[in-house]
């Protein structure tokens, strides 16, 4: 493997554009292979069989593509299969999981109140509940499924304002905020709402999302393997949809520069 090869990167959908994002800012001499699996969206209601037949098959076509890690950008796929593809695949397998602990962390040793947004398979996932209860003693933590905020992704009604923010308020309306320490955007389709949850949110509540670590995640993993891309690398994304009408290409493009 050369350092110059590709990363591969994944989602059901759109939602993995916002770690592309984050890639691209925070590792701007990588190349990105980013596919969406928008014909096979929303993962979230999916068993866990299905979402691993979908994720080997594109995990499949990278490898045979010659990348250097894969990044499952969903945190559905991540809980349904990344411990399944790290036995596959010779290479760094890089998942994401709700930020937790980061939300958590923040109280330094205070009790928090967390709100923890995600799709119905994530939150009922083994990998989330373990996760939960490394926390739920010393903090209150609140899982709520969201599926209609993947489904405003990937529908588009995420670029009209009006929608965006309906769609966020009614999940989120109801809530005494004085009680609310952070809200955690437990899927990276949520990452695009989140200046309205800046809009609805007192300034106290922090919104926080994995993508950030997630992907220093991947620096570290790569620095140690020597795979890192040259600084004299120009870097770049091609962006790829099983959904393979113009439209979503367009939408792909209009979704990736929003962030």
């Amino acid at each position: 493997m050369t350092s110059t090869a590709p990363i591969g990167m994944f989602d059901s959908g759109f939602g993995g554009l916002t770690v592309a994002a984050q890639l691209r800012h925070d590792m701007p001499h990588e190349h990105v292979l980013f596919y969406g699996d928008s014909a096979h969206a929303p993962y979230g209601l999916k068993t866990p069989d299905q979402i691993r037949e979908r994720c080997f098959s594109i995990a499949d076509h990278f490898v045979a593509q010659g990348v250097k890690a894969l990044v499952v950008a969903c945190n559905t796929a991540t809980s349904a299969c990344v411990e399944d593809m790290r036995q596959r695949y010779d290479i760094p397998v890089i998942g994401m999981e709700p930020a937790l602990k980061v939300a958590c962390d923040r109280g330094l040793g205070v009790r928090q109140h967390v709100i923890v947004a995600a799709t119905p398979l994530t939150l009922h996932e083994h990998k989330f509940a373990a996760l939960m209860d490394r926390f739920k003693q010393d903090h209150d933590i609140t899982p709520l499924p969201c599926p209609n905020l993947v489904t405003t992704v990937e529908s588009g009604r995420i670029l009209d304002e009006h929608e965006a923010q309906s769609a966020v308020h009614s999940y989120f309306g109801g809530f005494d905020w004085s009680s609310v320490n952070s809200v955690v955007l437990g899927c990276t389709h949520f990452v695009f709402f989140r200046k309205y949850f800046l809009q609805m949110c007192p300034q106290d509540v922090a919104i926080i999302d994995g993508n950030e670590g997630t992907i220093r995640h991947l620096h570290v993993v790569l620095e140690a393997l020597g795979d890192l891309a040259p600084e004299q690398a120009k870097g770049g994304i091609d962006i790829a949809n099983s959904d393979t009408s113009a439209r979503m290409s367009e939408r792909s493009e209009q979704l990736f520069h929003l962030l």
